[in-house]
């Protein structure tokens, strides 16, 4: 009887291992396919934001024909525009963090959705400019909680790369946007207003099916929580004491100026300067965010594999500031192909993923959402100066050679902020990780 009752418990007991060892393939399973899910509503989110953004750009001298406004003025509507996009990055980021990030996503992205729908419908230059400048400040809304979620729900040693394929998103939305514009107004004669519409009603369908999917924690979440562990609290002030966040915003800052310049003026680039139109201007802009998406990728990949950021920044920034300033410097149009291309592979939109891994490295746990608020408010300040400095610079010059240039001068400060970032203490939490 002894014997039975022992037999009994050890085989109750090898049952219930193997339905834990299930349960844990189970939830690990789900974990699984819920980060994949999140990678790809999120690049989808992403799409639509750029998207939404770059349909402005083909369009431009159809806008200031119409409203007959000044170059200024006309780098205003983008500079308003970010202002509005800057200014709710660190209140979302720490709404998000306090109150919950699903509930800030959902509500702003359906709305900056209807509110482009109805900046394309405005009859004078300051009534667009206010639908616009609001418009910026719902889709800024989306970053801060974004990668506060998908920064908890992928799993550490994809961060990079699952940061990567989100921000790719912003690569093929710009693309979109400007073959939108460009195959509307200026290949089937439409009215410039017509892409706002398009764009709009897409932004409120990936709206639903983002509020659909996404969920405040990944699931397990819950049982990594200890709720008798005290609460810690953020303190944003102990954000800017970190020498490596710092270096990040300023990195961010001056990516964020050069980028915006290309992405701004390029196309009024290429049909003022470089004697390029319709689709054409499509196409050649469109080099940047296709060879993004690879150089994203590749970096990525390179980042998580090595488990530093630096020694990929230091490779990628200088070669961005190469590019930047080529597309203005050499005549032949040759170059200003290889420049966009390079410009792509190693820009803006290839360097954000590293990082935002720098960034995750570096800031609390507890304030995720805050932490990249506040880098990306950093960041996007660049994009309120940029499009409205160097429009500014074209009226006083006559062209826009200079607006890329002091995009160059600020990509060299960049490279010091590189050199002198420090990863010696992260090297070792690596090591431990690996262990573990």
């Amino acid at each position: 009887m002894f014997c039975y009752k022992i037999s009994f418990i050890i085989i109750s007991d090898k049952r219930i291992r193997k339905k834990e060892r299930g349960k844990k393939v189970e939830n690990k399973h789900q974990s699984n396919n819920y980060w994949i899910k999140i990678v790809i509503v999120f690049t989808l989110g992403w799409v639509a934001i750029y998207a939404t953004r770059t349909i402005l750009n083909p369009i431009m001298t159809n806008i200031q024909s119409e409203f007959a406004i000044t170059t200024a003025q006309l780098g205003l509507i983008s500079s308003l525009f970010f202002l509005g996009y800057t200014a709710t990055q660190i209140p979302s980021g720490f709404l998000g963090d306090k109150f919950g990030r699903k509930k800030m996503i959902i509500p702003a992205f359906i709305g900056f959705g209807i509110l482009a729908i109805l900046s394309g419908q405005m009859i004078t230059f300051y009534m667009f400019l206010t639908m616009w400048f609001m418009t910026g400040m719902f889709q800024g809304v989306f970053y801060g909680p974004q990668y506060g979620l998908s920064s908890e729900a992928i799993p550490q040693k994809r961060l990079t790369i699952g940061s990567s394929i989100i921000n790719s998103g912003m690569a093929l939305g710009m693309s979109a946007g400007y073959w939108i514009s460009s195959i509307t107004v200026q290949e089937m004669d439409m009215s410039w207003r017509t892409p706002f519409w398009i764009m709009g009603v897409i932004v409120i369908i990936i709206g639903i099916i983002m509020w659909i999917v996404v969920k405040e924690h990944p699931p397990g979440h819950e049982k990594t929580v200890d709720k008798n562990a005290p609460v810690e609290k953020l303190k944003v002030s102990e954000l800017f004491k970190n020498r490596n966040l710092i270096l990040a915003f300023i990195i961010i800052f001056c990516s964020i100026y050069g980028f915006f310049v290309i992405l701004t003026w390029l196309p009024y680039y290429l049909e003022t300067a470089r004697g390029i139109s319709g689709t054409s201007v499509a196409f050649v802009s469109s080099l940047v965010p296709w060879a993004s998406i690879p150089g994203m990728l590749l970096f990525g990949w390179i980042s998580d594999k090595i488990g530093k950021q630096r020694p990929v920044l230091l490779f990628m920034v200088p070669l961005a500031f190469l590019s930047t300033i080529s597309i203005v410097i050499f005549d032949q149009m040759w170059v200003l192909y290889v420049a966009l291309i390079v410009y792509g592979i190693v820009g803006k939109l290839s360097t954000n993923p590293v990082l935002i891994a720098v960034v995750a490295n570096n800031a609390p746990k507890v304030g995720l959402a805050t932490s990249f608020g506040i880098y990306n408010f950093i960041g996007m300040s660049a994009s309120i100066l940029a499009p409205y400095i160097t429009g500014f610079i074209t009226d006083v010059t006559g062209n826009l050679d200079m607006g890329f240039y002091l995009a160059g001068g600020l990509l060299v400060i960049a490279i010091i902020a590189v050199f002198l970032i420090d990863e010696s203490g992260y090297k070792r939490v690596v090591d431990v990780e690996k262990v573990n």
